[in-house]
């Protein structure tokens, strides 16, 4: 029977609910536990897929071709677990479903309602595909009081009724603020929050107080009388150094056992932390460090690339090295004042992400073009691996060498692609048809050169599945020009049609994957490629 954890947020919103959520699976997964995380959000956006990355953030991309909130990203992380479709629902998705629900005549000619039909979907979703579980925890986005999310704070209500008396627990995460003029801690936002909360029918078993100063034990006890929770179950949550240390520092706050014994668990196995302690010995106890430049078209929010940021760290750990990482906008080589050598020479490796559309193009492809005359170790992903191979067929006498995705021209190196192969069989798509959805998504499979430089990394594999999200592909009719070029295609589709992955065997390290390798990487399993790079940028740092 699998039991079920309800995470709420209060007072304002960016508390690390997500965060939260991650440490605490990954806690219980050390006790020998079987955890899943799934994630509300309210917006009516059908998933994020269409969302500005400004508004939201990156878009997550599971194994089944989901595009989901970011949060899936750091629980895929902590817990090692993979995240499916089924992890991540929004309003705009139940409201879907019930509408075509009702065109079809599912209801039967009865009036469609919040409640019953929007609660009962959202808590169809809840429940299913639990029965092999443990502990099931479902974070609601938002904040507590916002309008979007009180269907799904209504649907909690219902399922804390219907289970089980020890089936579910509510963790309710709050901010205590430190206000410097009076010198004191303040309680009375987590009070207010919790009695909205209450309002709305849900009692908080665990009040998680975000905090930038210790909560002492006196404010802790007021918290716990006004909000109606034992003074145990008040667990502060400092802000901590790094995010791969909040579990460890949930664990010593006893987070985990205040919700064990809130199901009535007592006899459950002490957790083995090993290798949170080992991750945490990595990151604080490096032997050297590196400087990455990561020239993108969205580095004014960091978040715009959270997976690519935790997987450098993540490559750093594998190396025992710090990753610095500097924030470059493309833009700035396109101007004329723009002095790429200024800003690129004193890096140990050059990495191009992801992105969409023609701003900034310019300035990465001279970021590719710096990094293979200097011999600078670099990396290119999606889109980046696409600027890699424009870049290369310049160089080879295709002077207006482009991608369709700018705008029309006589040399489509990059073009949209319209069909390709999947697990469920051929997929077709029309330039100009939906935006969401419509990208080749999730997980494919790729045969490397058994001579190649990544089928060295990679351990000799010779196939690979790596998750992918794009529109435009690199075309297989350039080829036999660009490895002409020296620019060598090492991966292919089983079907020897779509490009994915390009290297360069005579530079130190030249490597352009049309995947998202950062999607897999987790901080005791760093990806492959990035352990490879940032190797790669050690060896550069020695030479400079």
């Amino acid at each position: 029977m699998a039991r079920f954890i309800f995470i709420t947020g209060g007072v304002v919103s960016s508390l690390g609910k997500g965060l939260m959520a991650a440490s605490l699976a990954a806690l219980l997964q050390a006790r020998g536990y079987k955890v899943r995380i799934r994630k509300f959000d309210p917006y009516l956006n059908v998933d994020p897929g269409t969302m500005s990355p400004y508004q939201h953030g990156e878009v997550y991309v599971t194994d089944d071709g989901a595009e989901t909130d970011l949060d899936l990203g750091h629980y895929e992380r902590f817990t090692g677990v993979s995240a499916r479709q089924s992890d991540n629902v929004t309003s705009g998705r139940i409201y879907q479903q019930i509408i075509a629900r009702e065109r079809r005549g599912d209801y039967l000619g009865a009036t469609v309602q919040v409640i019953p039909h929007v609660t009962d979907a959202i808590k169809e979703f809840a429940l299913a595909d639990t029965d092999d579980l443990d502990f099931v925890l479902c974070e609601i986005g938002g904040t507590v009081g916002d309008i979007e999310s009180l269907p799904f704070m209504e649907a909690i209500r219902q399922l804390r009724n219907e289970l089980e008396p020890l089936q579910t627990l509510s963790v309710h995460v709050t901010l205590v603020p430190y206000i410097a003029a009076a010198g004191e801690l303040k309680t009375k936002p987590t009070q207010h929050s919790v009695r909205e909360l209450a309002g709305l029918g849900i009692k908080p078993d665990i009040l998680l107080c975000r905090s930038e100063h210790p909560i002492p034990a006196g404010e802790r006890k007021k918290i716990a009388q006004f909000c109606n929770v034992r003074a145990e179950a008040v667990i502060p949550a400092l802000d901590a150094p790094s995010i791969y240390s909040v579990p460890l520092q949930y664990h010593q706050e006893g987070l985990d056992t205040q919700v064990l014994r809130s199901f009535g668990i007592t006899d459950a196995a002490e957790p083995d932390l090993s290798r949170w302690e080992d991750v945490t010995d990595r990151y604080f106890h490096p032997e050297g460090e590196v400087t990455i430049g990561v020239v993108g078209k969205y580095v004014g929010l960091q978040d715009a690339y959270k997976s690519l940021n935790e997987a450098l760290v993540h490559g750093g750990m594998a190396n025992r090295v710090k990753v610095n990482i500097r924030w470059i906008d493309a833009e700035v080589f396109e101007q004329d004042d723009g002095d790429i050598t200024s800003q690129l020479e004193p890096l140990h490796a050059i990495l191009v992400p992801g992105g969409f559309g023609e701003r900034g193009s310019e300035g990465k492809i001279a970021s590719v073009r710096f990094a293979r005359e200097r011999g600078v170790p670099f990396f290119g992903i999606c889109l980046g691996m696409q600027m890699a191979c424009i870049e290369a067929a310049r160089e080879a006498g295709h002077a207006g060498a482009s991608s369709t995705e700018f705008g029309a021209t006589d040399e489509p190196v990059v073009g949209i692609i319209t069909e390709w192969m999947s697990k469920e069989g051929l997929q077709q798509r029309e330039a100009g048809g939906d935006l969401g959805g419509t990208m080749r998504l999730g997980a494919y499979p790729a045969k490397l050169a058994g001579n190649s430089h990544v089928s060295a990394v990679y351990h000799g594999a010779t196939e690979i599945s790596e998750r992918h999200r794009h529109r435009y592909e690199v075309n297989v009719a350039y080829r036999e020009a660009l490895e002409k070029g020296g620019l060598v295609f090492s991966g292919m589709s089983p079907d020897g049609l779509l490009p994915e992955i390009v290297e360069r065997p005579d530079h130190p390290w030249f490597v352009g994957v049309q995947f998202h390798p950062e999607l897999k990487s987790r901080p005791f399993d760093p990806h492959p490629l990035f352990d490879g790079f940032i190797a790669a940028a050690v060896r550069q740092s020695r030479l400079v």
